[in-house]
This record gives structure tokens, C-alpha cells and sequence, in this order.
């Protein structure tokens, strides 16, 4: 179990970065539309995926549209909707679809469901739905039985349940499986893995990347199977900027030491 407020350790090269947003690169608002990263921590992030190959993906129970817009101006190699979409390094996506009957009939249903539930909301991902209740905690038993029953009632669905939110999505779809399978190809293949995440969503993930001998972060209190613990979002943004710079100046340092001669120009 990760110790409170542990600080991962600065990390210098062949590491594959994998990052959650909601929770962890981002703090959670009200409203899904209110979430924004800094730009400081988008350059930081871009800066670690340049020194390392590219090997950097964001990690999210959002949409893969979502997430390019929250990285704008950068684009990284995504895994959203839990990994219900993945694009690989090379812009190819692959996704995980429901038959188009069996979307519409849920949706027709879990809509009519939460508007007897003043407050709640639904989400439609496509594949998936989440049931968000931020706004009505009164509800969470209520919005938890629905899901509950939807599931119960379509075993080719999974239930994953998140801070104020419960999602319906298909089965064998986590966040674990996309971490696997990037870890499977270039340029993340070979690489030992870093996941941050604050979420029940994101245990899949740590388990994971602790099997292979990684670094897994948990963002926040509660129990975790993540080895490293950091406080908050800020914390967050702190550490990955510090890593960004610390793997540049040893990248410059390993250059330098390659190339004697590299500083006689600047010391005429």
C-alpha cells in the first residue's frame, strides 16, 4: 500500500508515461466542460514524450475527442473510454463498439431513469455510459442500483464505479488492458512503465504496471494497490515538470559527455 504524501522518485530514462486527466492531471470541477491543464504542465508532459520516444499516452475514462482537445496543442497517444478507444503512436485507433439496437435501447432507458433523479446526468460515450451524480449525492444508491440492474440484465456489459460517477461499459474493457497493450509496441515496448491515477478506475492500471516491475502513482487518500502516493493535482504538476527538466539536463549531461569538444565554441 502506498504511504501518504510519498513522492515517487525523479525518474531519467527508458520509462514509458502513462497519465489519468480527471483527478490527477487536472483537478475535478462541477462539470466535466470546467476541467482544463495547464499549459506549463501540456509542455512539460510534451517535453517528456520528445526525450522519450514519443512514449508518453494519456490514460481516461473520457472520449479520445476530449482528450485531444484538453492536450491542444499537443497529441499524444490516447487510451479513452478506459481503453474502449485506443491510438497508438502512429495515429491508428482501434474501437472497442455495441451493437447500435442495444446503445439505443440503454440510453432510452438510463435517460428515463435519471430524470427522476434531479441532478444526475448521463454521459454517452458511444460504447459506454457514465452516470454522473456529483450534483445529487442523495442519489448514489439509486444511480448504483440502476447500473447495477443494467448489467445484471446484459452480461456482455461491466460495471466501474469512479468518484460521483458509475459507468456501464463492455466487459474486459480497463485501463490495465490499454497499459498492456501499449506496452506491447513501439516506442513503449521495452520501457518500464509510470502510471499516475487518482481513481477506483485507475487499480486496474497499477496492477498492471506493478506486475512489471514499475512506478504506480496514486493521486490522493484511499487504499490503493499503487506503491507511491502524492497529495494532490498540484503535486501532480509539480513532480512532472521537475521530472521533465530533470531527464533534459541528463540527457544534455550524457551529450556533453559523448561530445568533449561540444562546449569549446561557447567557451571562446
Amino acid at each position: 500500500m502506498a504511504d501518504t504524501l510519498t513522492s515517487p522518485p525523479l525518474l531519467s530514462e527508458d520509462f514509458a508515461w502513462f497519465f489519468d486527466l480527471d483527478g490527477t492531471l487536472a483537478t475535478i470541477r462541477p462539470h466535466p466542460d470546467e476541467v482544463a491543464v495547464p499549459d506549463d504542465v501540456l509542455h512539460a508532459l510534451n517535453q517528456l514524450s520528445l526525450l522519450n520516444q514519443g512514449a508518453l499516452a494519456l490514460i481516461s475514462g473520457r472520449s479520445m475527442a476530449e482528450l485531444d482537445k484538453l492536450a491542444e496543442p499537443y497529441r499524444f497517444p490516447l487510451a479513452g473510454v478506459h481503453g474502449a478507444e485506443r491510438r497508438d503512436i502512429h495515429g491508428h485507433a482501434q474501437i472497442v463498439t455495441l451493437p447500435q439496437e442495444l446503445v439505443q435501447t440503454l440510453h432510452a432507458q438510463l435517460a428515463t431513469a435519471l430524470a427522476w433523479l434531479p441532478g444526475t446526468e448521463l454521459e454517452a460515450k458511444g460504447m459506454a455510459f457514465a452516470l454522473h451524480y456529483r450534483q445529487a449525492p442523495q442519489y448514489q444508491q439509486d444511480v448504483q442500483a440502476l447500473a447495477e440492474q443494467v448489467v445484471h440484465d446484459n452480461p456482455q456489459l461491466s460495471l466501474q464505479p469512479g468518484k460521483c460517477v458509475v459507468e456501464i461499459k463492455p466487459r474486459g474493457i480497463h485501463k490495465g488492458e490499454a497499459i498492456s497493450a501499449f506496452m506491447h509496441e513501439a516506442p513503449f515496448a521495452g520501457r518500464t512503465p509510470v502510471f499516475f491515477g487518482d481513481d477506483l478506475t485507475d487499480e486496474h492500471g497499477f496492477e498492471v504496471v506493478n506486475q512489471l516491475k514499475g512506478v504506480s502513482v496514486k493521486v490522493g487518500t484511499g487504499d490503493t494497490k499503487a506503491r507511491w502516493r502524492l497529495a494532490t493535482v498540484p503535486d501532480v504538476w509539480e513532480w512532472i515538470i521537475k521530472a521533465a527538466n530533470h531527464q533534459q539536463q541528463k540527457k544534455i549531461a550524457q551529450t556533453n559527455r559523448r561530445t568533449p569538444y561540444g562546449s569549446l565554441d561557447r567557451s571562446l
